[in-house]
């Protein structure tokens, strides 16, 4: 079985989505603590030609709590301009129509709890790409919080039954294979290949949010991505 591992980030990039579709489990890593400036609540879309940074609003962020104890700031006025930035830069885009329904909704949630919140973004994403992973939050599981890094997720493999784990390429340093076959699991690294689509006229702009994906590609050209990318 295989399983991956990642914090949840707000409408992430393409890779993210081909890590939850390449497993048969995927643990959205709640618990570990919330990192400023990273792309647990920001991500890039596409304005004028250029990428241009969104970001969902913390309340007194902090690097010293976990992301499931991270609250948003709810601010409707802040909410509803965002949506026309949004609005404004995709609303000639192919598949507009269909998807920013799906990015209101998401957005205008009211639940402040960061986890929470961004949990319901990547299931609702994943309902759209027809992406049937099972979905496991790591806080629901019962195991030894005390460790940290390899031997954490290492942990959470033996618990779920794992023979595989796959992890992002940019991890790769941060991981041993000898130690997670020691423990009979099969070390995996996805790399996601250049992944490349007509945005409007503009020269492309690559990893940009799963926003604008969605916007210029239609689902069955999006599950052709899903499996753009390379395990080493």
């Amino acid at each position: 079985m295989k399983v991956g591992i990642m914090q949840p980030y707000f409408f992430p990039y393409i890779g993210y989505w081909q890590l939850i579709n390449a497993v048969d489990k995927y643990i959205i890593y709640d618990d570990v603590n919330y990192i400023k400036r990273g792309w647990v609540n920001r991500n890039r879309i596409l304005v004028n030609g250029q990428a241009r940074l969104i970001n969902l609003k913390i309340h007194k962020a902090s690097q010293n709590i976990l992301i499931n104890e991270t609250k948003i700031l709810i601010d409707p006025i802040y909410n509803k301009k965002l949506l026309k930035t949004i609005e404004h830069s995709y609303k000639k885009a192919p598949y507009y129509n269909e998807i920013f329904p799906i990015i209101e909704r998401i957005i205008l949630q009211e639940d402040e709890n960061l986890a929470r919140y961004l949990e319901f973004s990547i299931k609702e994403i994943c309902k759209y790409l027809c992406i049937d992973t099972e979905i496991i939050i790591s806080s629901s599981l019962n195991k030894n919080n005390h460790l940290k890094g390899q031997e954490k997720i290492i942990e959470i493999c033996k618990i779920l039954g794992a023979d595989e784990y796959y992890n992002p390429i940019g991890g790769k340093e941060l991981y041993s294979y000898e130690d997670f076959l020691n423990e009979g699991i099969k070390l995996n690294f996805l790399q996601t290949r250049t992944v490349n689509y007509k945005q409007f006229d503009n020269d492309f702009v690559p990893n940009l949010s799963i926003i604008d994906v969605m916007m210029f590609n239609s689902v069955d050209e999006i599950k052709k991505m899903l499996h753009d990318y390379e395990i080493l």
